[in-house]
């Protein structure tokens, strides 16, 4: 596996890549790989010839007061897991050489970052979609890997990618599970042994709420039922549970097109998230 982490040296590399007449897949990620990372580069590896993962924690989607500084950095264990599963090239940029001196630029996704979210975090999701289109450019990959996990950012990356003429095939990757349901995390590592256990909570609350929803219950009593779940579990009060459109992110009153189920609540000095697909009943 080649680790690169300046430009010039990754345009070269690329461009064997595609001289040989090969496909590339990207797997941008912040590092602090677990299970959940691994799905997504064993997707890439089956969709294209070549897989390359980037590790980049990036300024830009931190908030003043989030967790850029403490967020965890492994790049010695990441590296050894990604070349143990034969990812071909590594591309670990610095601050300095993703954002040089003069950096001026910022791409806005307009309404789909606002909500959810992008309520809670004002100017994440435009950091998101900045160094996601940057690694797009540097990287040029004929496909892009990202986890069903965080919806809201999914469907930010493929409306930017379309709106900017990328020509990136972005695709989702079902959220990857612990045993007991709760969806993988790097922010996992927060939780403490009793938290840990309370934040299942979570997964099982969606998974009812969805089944009520499909089943006829009304979409305000159905969400109402999550956050009884959750404040039972210890959570705080959370900061969203909502059903949405699929790909516009707009809340529905009633199930008549593809949604999904949309939640986040801290859980001591976790911010949790997850989400699960919601159908209307197909017509006879």
């Amino acid at each position: 596996m080649q680790t690169i982490d300046r430009k010039a040296v990754l345009s070269d590399a690329l461009k064997a890549f595609r001289d040989a007449g090969e496909t590339v897949a990207l797997v941008p990620t912040m590092g602090a790989l677990h299970d959940g990372h691994m799905a997504l580069v064993d997707e890439a590896r089956r969709r294209a010839d070549r897989v390359v993962v980037s590790i980049f924690v990036n300024p830009t989607q931190f908030g003043p007061n989030e967790d850029f500084d403490a967020y965890p950095r492994r790049m010695e264990a990441d590296s050894a897991k990604l070349s143990a599963a034969n990812v071909d090239l590594l591309w670990a940029p610095s601050v300095g050489e993703m954002y040089p001196e003069g950096f001026a630029t910022n791409i806005s996704v307009a309404s789909l970052p606002d909500r959810l979210c992008g309520a809670a975090r004002p100017g994440h999701f435009d950091g998101v979609s900045t160094v996601v289109a940057k690694l797009f450019n540097q990287v040029r990959p004929d496909i892009a890997i990202f986890g069903e996990k965080d919806w809201q950012q999914l469907a930010i990356i493929r409306r930017m990618s379309t709106d900017l003429d990328l020509g990136v095939d972005v695709v989702g990757c079902p959220t990857q599970r612990e045993d007991d349901g709760l969806a993988r995390s790097s922010r996992n590592a927060y939780l403490t042994e009793e938290e840990r256990a309370a934040a299942v909570a979570l997964p099982r609350a969606l998974g009812s709420a969805a089944r009520f929803i499909e089943n006829g219950t009304s979409i305000s009593e159905a969400i109402e039922t999550v956050h009884a779940a959750l404040t039972k579990a210890g959570f705080a009060p959370a900061d969203y549970v909502e059903l949405v459109d699929a790909i516009t992110l707009q809340p529905l009153e009633k199930l008549d097109r593809p949604a999904r189920l949309l939640a986040a609540a801290r859980l001591g000095k976790a911010r949790l998230i997850d989400n699960l697909p919601v159908l209307p009943a197909v017509a006879d």
